[in-house]
């Protein structure tokens, strides 16, 4: 594992205690939701899931109590440890993306929430998972977007790091920011078809109130009608039936 990784892997054990109060109370529980909804409605009804950086598992308990099965990866051990406790009748493990402890064709659909930026070689992660998916599976991914908003957050978070802020996310960790035109190639090179890229989530989390407010009411607005403002991408992708 790189230095980088080591870095994010340390972050999320340390506040792993704490992601919970951040994506399942209050304004993280809708925010966590919203993303969560752009991402089900690219993936299968019913189908074996694997969701790559699973964090606490939040989205593996979505997906599970709307009828489907899923299995849940992450490298921070007390992630993992949290990610059992919530989902008592799904199974979890601690590995890395790039490198997936899975057989050739044992998944319907492969998702990742705010998880592929970390990447250092994410032609790897793509790799892998098309190679764990059945023909006909579905991968949907939400990273971060790179637009106009995004551009200053790598100086905010590097302040955030020497200020000992000790927040999720809070941390200078190299992530990349993507285009969608950058994670279209990436899908369709790895031999994805049927490759759409939309960009989603205006009301960030980091907003203070009025603002966060006020970024909720309009984002239905600003997705449809001025995307360039969203700072998340989604993109899904199909791999052929033959």
């Amino acid at each position: 594992m790189s230095g980088v990784q080591d870095k994010v892997q340390q972050h999320y054990d340390q506040v792993a205690e704490i992601y919970d109060s951040r994506y399942n109370h209050k304004r993280g529980r809708s925010y966590h939701a919203h993303i969560s909804r752009h991402v089900m409605s690219c993936l299968p009804e019913g189908g074996m899931l694997l969701d790559l950086g699973c964090g606490t598992g939040l989205f593996v308990h979505r997906y599970s109590s709307q009828g489907g099965n899923a299995v849940g990866l992450d490298f921070s051990r007390g992630m993992i440890f949290r990610a059992r406790d919530r989902n008592r009748d799904s199974d979890f493990g601690i590995g890395n993306a790039e490198i997936l402890p899975f057989r050739d064709k044992a998944f319907d659909a492969v998702a990742s929430l705010l998880a592929f930026s970390y990447l250092k070689n994410p032609e790897q992660m793509l790799a892998e998972a098309w190679r764990v998916l059945k023909p006909g599976g579905t991968l949907a991914i939400c990273t971060l977007g790179r637009n106009l908003l995004t551009s200053g957050l790598p100086a905010v978070y590097t302040l955030g790091e020497v200020m000992r802020i000790r927040r999720v996310g809070m941390g200078a960790f190299g992530e990349r920011y993507y285009a969608p035109d950058e994670m279209t190639g990436l899908f369709e090179m790895t031999g994805f078809r049927e490759v759409t890229a939309r960009r989603c989530s205006f009301a960030h989390l980091n907003l203070v109130d009025p603002l966060y407010s006020l970024a909720r009411r309009i984002e239905p607005f600003v997705e449809e009608k001025i995307p360039s403002l969203a700072y998340n991408l989604l993109v899904s992708g199909r791999k052929p039936d033959h």
